[in-house]
């Protein structure tokens, strides 16, 4: 196809509602038109975490008012797109389901092509979005509920190199901020303070790492931190602030030294395919973080490939990536009918084994 498409996208997978506009014409760079993103912070906040009851009410909600906000920012109306993408899992049930029914409702009403999109794909796919990336390309996502190393070789064709078998370093990320007391989302508030942290006060595991691929593992770590921290109180009764960022700082770096050798590791496996151009790109909400980008940009350069990180409004949940990916979907041929149904799981690699503690639900990615 040579023509230009416009793409609504809807993204509800977990605690923000978002609708996006983009715009793309073969051989020029994409455009998104708007992207409006509604959060649910301040819902969730006396929790600790995200609620998913109340997130999937909030996104029912919500998603019309995104939509609207979106279609008035690009300066267009329903009869000026070419289809609707939607995210249609994984993530948190309640909510995917909201907004597959409203994209359906949509399509109904306009007859749009509809298109069902992987979140992670969603995630996968922002590099082409941002900065035009060809493929194929290494891919880390690393998120919330998710950390995969990915080669991806087409807009629907992706190979999972290695992945977390338990706990997404976001998702550690926010239990330690939860036993730290600090606020959520917890990436942030651990950043900040383990900017003001001692990284070496505290030795910490670096799970994994003894042995050979690129799997993952941060429960173990974030177990330790615990016991760090109760065995400061047993000491002396309670934590001082400094202790806190020290705990944040020895945590951060942990999770930051797995990562960095894990991605060395992806990366032999991924040069035996002697791409072109060799690249790394970085997705996901963990991606915001500026001591892990860091550390990777600095193991590109010694690595002589092209590093890749989206502005950090794109690396978090957002509709643009939806919208993004519906088109290069479109493209390659997919659209879904009114059969198309709301996934809590769904591996973005359908050929590799499950990994490991994917429990009763089905393949964890």
């Amino acid at each position: 196809m040579t023509q230009a498409l416009t793409f609504l996208g809807l993204e509800s997978s977990c605690d923000d509602t978002a609708a996006a506009v983009v715009r793309h014409l073969p051989g020029t760079a994409p455009e998104i038109l708007s992207s409006v993103v509604i959060g649910q912070t301040d819902l969730h906040a006396a929790f600790g975490g995200v609620v998913p009851e109340i997130a999937a009410r909030a996104h029912a909600e919500k998603l019309d008012h995104a939509v609207e906000a979106a279609l008035a920012n690009s300066g267009l109306g329903l009869r000026d797109l070419d289809g609707i993408a939607v995210t249609a899992g994984p993530g948190l049930i309640g909510g995917v389901l909201s907004g597959v029914m409203l994209a359906k409702g949509l399509s109904a009403a306009t007859g749009l092509p509809l298109v069902g999109v992987n979140h992670l794909a969603g995630h996968a796919l922002t590099p082409r979005l941002t900065d035009s990336l060809p493929f194929p390309y290494l891919m880390l996502l690393v998120s919330g509920g998710h950390c995969q190393f990915l080669v991806a070789k087409a807009a629907d064709h992706f190979v999972r190199l290695g992945g977390t078998i338990d706990d997404a370093p976001g998702e550690a990320f926010d239990k330690t901020a939860k036993l730290l007391g600090l606020a959520q989302p917890g990436g942030p508030a651990v950043e900040r303070e383990a900017a003001l942290g001692d990284a070496k006060r505290f030795a910490f595991p670096r799970p994994l790492l003894n042995q050979p691929g690129c799997d993952m593992s941060f429960s173990g770590l974030k177990t330790a931190l615990l016991r760090a921290r109760d065995a400061l109180i047993a000491e002396k009764g309670g934590i001082t602030i400094q202790d806190r960022r020290d705990l944040c700082a020895g945590f951060q770096a942990a999770v930051t030294d797995v990562l960095v050798e894990k991605t060395r590791r992806a990366i032999n496996l991924y040069r035996d395919l002697a791409p072109n151009d060799p690249a790394l790109a970085v997705a996901g909400g963990v991606a915001a973080n500026q001591a892990i980008r860091g550390r990777l940009t600095a193991l590109c350069a010694a690595s002589g490939l092209h590093f890749v990180a989206p502005p950090l409004a794109l690396c978090t949940d957002n509709a643009a990536m939806i919208a993004w990916a519906g088109i290069e979907r479109f493209r390659a041929g997919h659209q879904n009918d009114f059969t198309l149904v709301a996934r809590p799981r769904w591996p973005l690699d359908a050929t590799a084994q499950p990994m490991i503690g994917s429990g009763k639900k089905g393949a964890k990615a």
